[in-house]
């Protein structure tokens, strides 16, 4: 069950199907039950040409298509050992790998570069508000009672496992769409049903901010900001809206505060639960909760600032949006054996 450098490994429930390389830095490390190490047994199979193929869409969907399970799916071992794939020759294979990991290289590239973005405006938060769990700069705090006008529940209708065809049907929201902090409107599930008129107000709209109330204990207490959203998406039970009271607060500001690594331990220490279940914050603790809270002009400065850097790197993120559109089509050709 010891893992090694480049291991490639496979979850089989929940999310089944998804693949990594388990990096060097990360070592040592073990398998645990519920994912599964995929390499070659012999040289006949290039690893990197698997690796691309277990991360295609072919692969993933058929995955899916062939899990069973009620609250997760759970993808059976005896089905991945049983799965055909496409088995070039090893030339062929390793030209394949070639081209699809340089133009993977280009779609790191464009990460990285969002991510310097990321970290350049939680620096200026830091140098506008300091650690807001420490408050060396001495801003007045106020319960987010006092900030918030409510914090509104949502709704999780059994719905099927996959994401919508189409913007005219209605989904619910899977906790992975806020889970890291950023909102992620695929993460869906498929209401194969008409939605009753007393749950439409779940519905997901640009400027929302979104709080993880249960997920697992590093998840819980995460906050993400609706820049922009589909429509006929619904809020999850597990997921409360903040509903912010703009004369006091802005919501780039309490954005920030609420996923600043310092402050976000303070309020996962809200959490509470059973043994065996996640954990749960409640609408009462939180509001109880304290906060730094600098004057609303301030506020507003920062995410006019915020704003700006948000431009430039949303130019990165059409770029990065491009690869990953051209590396899907590679990978589509690729073992249509067009490539």
């Amino acid at each position: 069950y010891k893992i090694f450098e480049g291991d490639i490994l496979m979850s089989l429930t929940g999310n089944v199907g998804r693949v990594g390389r388990y990096p060097k830095e990360l070592l040592p490390a073990y398998i645990n039950q519920r994912v599964c190490r995929v390499m070659p047994k012999n040289e006949k199979l290039d690893t990197n040409f698997l690796f691309h193929f277990l991360n295609s869409d072919v692969f993933e969907n058929e995955a899916i298509k062939n899990s069973a399970g009620a609250a997760q799916l759970n993808l059976s071992t005896k089905w991945l050992g049983d799965f055909e794939i496409p088995l070039p020759n090893l030339a062929t294979q390793q030209r394949i790998a070639t081209i699809l990991d340089q133009a993977d290289a280009i779609i790191q590239n464009n990460r990285t570069i969002v991510q310097k973005y990321d970290a350049l405006m939680q620096s200026l938060f830091l140098e506008m508000f300091g650690d807001p769990v420490k408050n060396e700069k001495g801003w007045n705090l106020t319960k987010f009672s006092n900030v918030l006008t409510k914090i509104e529940s949502g709704w999780s209708p059994v719905c099927e496992n996959y994401s919508r065809g189409n913007e005219k049907e209605w989904a619910v929201l899977k906790l992975g769409a806020v889970s890291y902090g950023i909102y992620n409107p695929k993460e869906n599930k498929k209401c194969g049903f008409e939605i009753p008129n007393s749950k439409i107000d779940c519905e997901v709209k640009q400027g929302n901010l979104l709080f993880t109330r249960k997920n697992t204990y590093h998840m819980v207490g995460k906050t993400a900001f609706v820049h922009e959203t589909e429509p006929r998406l619904l809020l999850p039970d597990t997921v409360f809206r903040l509903v912010y009271n703009s004369e006091k607060a802005n919501p780039i500001f309490l954005y920030y505060l609420l996923n600043h690594n310092k402050f976000i331990l303070e309020i996962q220490s809200l959490a509470s639960g059973t043994s065996g279940s996640m954990p749960n914050i409640s609408k009462a603790k939180l509001l109880e909760k304290d906060l730094i809270f600098p004057s609303v002009e301030l506020q507003n400065q920062f995410a006019e600032r915020v704003a700006m850097i948000e431009a430039q790197k949303q130019q990165v993120q059409l770029e990065l949006a491009k690869s990953e559109e051209l590396f899907a089509s590679l990978l589509q050709r690729a073992f249509k054996g067009e490539l």
